[in-house]
C-alpha cells in the first residue's frame, strides 16, 4: 500500500464517520462474523492476565499485557482499522509538511479525562515529550529527532522534527506508541513512581476501578465516553491466572472468556478447537507478530564463518517442528520481516531450506571435520524464559544440531540472567527468543540489525556483527518519506540480511486467542487484544 503526503489528510467523510464510531468504516466492510445480530447492552467480560503487571500505563511501557488492560483505559492518537490502516482516535487528521519533518495532528474535540478534565494538545505535548521520548520503550528511538510539539490552540499538536519522519512509519508506529496520559496529573512528578501508572486516568470507554494484586483488575464503563452509545459492556474483569491448567479449566467452565496471547499451553489450544463454544484463532493479531531466532555471537570463531551458520539453519526441520511441536501453531520465516507485514514483506530473498546433507558439506568446507566421536565442536544455548515455544525449540535445536555432528549445551536462566548473559555480557555461542514484530520495520525490527546500540539494551544488535551496507540501508529507510522508496529499502534490506545471515528469523508464528462465542465484535483489527474494545458486546 502506498501513499501520497495527501492522502494522509483524511477526507472529511471519514472523520465524520470514525470520529462517532472507531472502526466502523471497518465493520462495514466487515461485518460481524457471529452474524448480524443487533448489539446488547451491558455485562461483564472476564479475561485472562496470565502475569502480574507492574505498571498499566501504555504511555510508559510497550507491552502485550499493558495494553490489554491499558488500552481499555488510556488512548492513543491512532489506532488501526481492519484492513490495517490508521484509524482516528483522539486524533481525526494528520499532515505532513514536503520534507516530513512537520506533522500536524487535530485533535478530537469534547473529549473529557475520566476525572472531568478537558483533554487538549497540552497533554499530547506533554506526553510526547516527557514519556515518549524519555521513557516509552521503542519509542525512544522512534522519537530521538522529535525537537518539540508546539500547540497553537487547544485541539492542534504541531510535532517538530530535526530529521524527516516517513508519515507511514508514524502512525502505524503511534497505534502502539501514541498513548496519551493527562498532563495534569503527572506534571512535576516522578513519572515514573506516579501512582496513575497503577490506576490509570485516561480519555477510553473504561474507567479504572480497582487492582487487587495477584487476584484481578477491574473497568467499568466510562458514561460519558466520546463515542456515542459506546461502550456497550459495563465491566471488564482481569483475572490473574499463572497456571496454564488452571487458565484452560476457567475457559472451559465459562468463567473466563478470552484468554489473548497464547497464554494457554500448546496441548490445550489444540484440544480446545474441537470445543464448538470457544473459537482458537490468531485472527486479530496481526499487526504483532512473534518470530522465533536463531542468534549467533560472532565473537566465537565458527560462528564468524557464514558457512557454520548457513549449515545450522539448514540444519532444523521448520515444518517438521511447526506441525509436531507447535500443533501447526506456526510456519518457517522467511527473513527479518514476517508475511503478514504486506507493505514491507518479500520472498525474493536467499532462504536455506532443511538439508542436512548439505549442512555436514558446509561444516567440512569450513574445516570442521567430524572427530573420533563424531563431534566437530561444541556451542553453548542461551534460550530465553518466556515461552513453552521457546523451551521446545532450543531443544529441537540442540537435538538437529547433533545430528549434524555439533554438540550443544542448553544453559537456562531466569529473564534478568538471560538479558545479562546476552546482551550485557554476551556470555552466549547461540541464544534464541522472539522477536515481535510490531506493525513497521523501523520500530522493532532494524534494531535487531543495525550498529551502535548501547552494550546491554535487549533485542539489539549485541551479537559482535557489522555491516557498513546495512547500517546505510537502515538509515536510509527510517527516513525516506516516499512510501513505495521506503518499501524497495526494506526490500533490499531483507535479502542483504539473508545474505549475510547474522540471525535468522526461524519461525513466523501468530498469538492466538481463545475466545467465547458469546463475545461480539471481538478480534475486528490486526491488534484487537491491544485495542480499544469499544464496540464489544456478550450476548450471554
Amino acid at each position: 500500500m502506498s501513499y501520497s503526503r495527501r492522502s494522509f489528510l483524511l477526507t472529511s467523510t471519514a472523520v465524520a464517520l470514525t470520529s462517532v464510531y472507531p472502526g466502523m468504516i471497518w465493520a462495514q466492510k466487515n461485518p460481524d462474523t457471529h452474524g448480524d445480530a443487533t448489539p446488547k447492552r451491558g455485562g461483564t467480560v472476564t479475561v485472562h492476565l496470565n502475569a502480574e503487571q507492574r505498571i498499566l500505563n501504555p504511555a510508559l511501557r510497550a507491552s502485550a499485557d499493558v495494553y490489554l488492560i491499558g488500552a481499555k483505559i488510556m488512548e492513543p492518537l491512532v489506532d488501526l482499522d481492519g484492513d490495517g490502516d490508521p484509524d482516528p482516535m483522539l486524533a481525526t487528521s494528520w499532515e505532513s509538511s514536503d520534507d516530513g519533518k512537520t506533522i500536524t495532528f487535530k485533535l478530537r474535540e469534547g473529549v473529557n479525562w475520566h476525572d472531568g478534565k478537558p483533554f487538549t494538545s497540552a497533554d499530547v505535548a506533554y506526553t510526547a515529550m516527557e514519556m515518549w521520548k524519555k521513557h516509552l520503550n521503542y519509542s525512544t528511538t522512534l522519537q530521538l529527532y522529535l525537537e518539540e510539539v508546539e500547540t497553537p490552540d487547544d485541539h492542534t499538536a504541531v510535532f517538530q522534527y530535526s530529521r524527516p519522519m516517513p508519515m507511514d512509519l508514524l502512525l502505524r508506529a503511534l497505534a502502539d506508541l501514541g498513548y496519551v496520559a493527562p498532563k495534569h496529573v503527572y506534571e512535576d512528578t516522578n513519572v515514573l513512581e506516579n501512582p496513575a501508572n497503577n490506576a490509570p486516568i485516561g480519555t477510553g470507554p473504561f474507567k479504572f476501578d480497582s487492582y487487587e494484586r495477584g487476584r484481578y483488575v477491574i473497568a467499568v464503563k466510562n458514561p460519558d465516553y466520546w463515542a456515542e452509545d459506546k461502550p456497550y459492556i459495563d465491566k471488564i474483569v482481569w483475572r490473574i491466572i499463572t497456571d496454564q491448567a488452571a487458565a484452560a479449566a476457567a475457559v472451559e467452565s465459562g468463567d473466563v472468556q478470552l484468554t489473548p496471547y497464547s497464554s494457554l499451553a500448546l496441548a490445550d489450544m489444540d484440544r480446545l478447537k474441537s470445543d464448538d463454544r470457544l473459537t482458537v484463532s490468531g485472527k486479530g493479531s496481526d499487526a504483532n507478530v512473534p518470530m522465533n531466532t536463531i542468534e549467533f555471537n560472532f565473537r566465537r570463531e565458527e560462528l564468524a564463518d557464514h558457512r557454520v551458520r548457513e549449515a545450522i539453519v539448514r540444519s532444523m526441520d521448520i515444518e517438521f517442528f511447526c506441525e509436531n511441536f507447535l500443533y501447526g501453531f506456526g510456519k518457517p520465516a522467511t527473513g527479518p520481516i514476517p508475511s503478514s507485514a504486506t507493505n514491507f514483506y518479500s520472498d525474493d530473498t536467499p532462504q536455506y531450506p532443511f538439508d542436512p546433507k548439505k549442512a555436514e558439506a558446509l561444516l567440512d568446507e569450513a574445516g570442521y571435520e567430524r572427530g573420533k566421536d563424531g563431534k566437530r565442536f561444541k556451542l553453548k544455548l542461551v534460550p530465553a524464559p518466556w515461552g513453552e515455544d521457546i523451551t521446545l525449540w532450543s531443544t529441537f535445536m540442540q537435538q538437529s544440531l547433533q545430528d549434524v555432528g555439533i554438540d550443544v549445551e542448553i544453559i537456562r536462566y531466569d529473564a534478568s540472567g538471560f538479558l545479562d548473559n546476552v546482551y550485557n555480557k554476551w556470555d552466549f555461542d547461540l541464544a534464541t527468543g522472539w522477536h515481535q514484530y510490531r506493525g513497521d520495520p523501523a520500530v522493532s525490527t532494524t534494531v535487531w540489525y543495525r550498529s551502535g546500540s548501547p552494550k546491554g539494551a535487549p533485542w539489539t544488535n549485541q551479537f559482535g556483527w557489522q555491516s557498513d551496507e546495512v547500517d546505510e540501508l537502515i538509515d536510509a529507510a527510517a527516513f525516506e518519506i516516499d512510501p513505495e522508496k521506503r518499501r524497495e529499502l526494506y526490500v533490499s534490506l531483507s535479502r542483504k540480511i539473508n545474505e549475510e545471515l547474522p540471525l535468522w528469523m526461524a519461525i513466523e508464528r501468530e498469538f492466538i486467542s481463545v475466545t467465547s462465542k458469546e463475545l461480539h465484535n471481538d478480534h475486528n483489527n490486526p491488534r484487537w487484544p491491544s485495542s480499544h474494545w469499544a464496540d464489544l458486546w456478550i450476548d450471554g
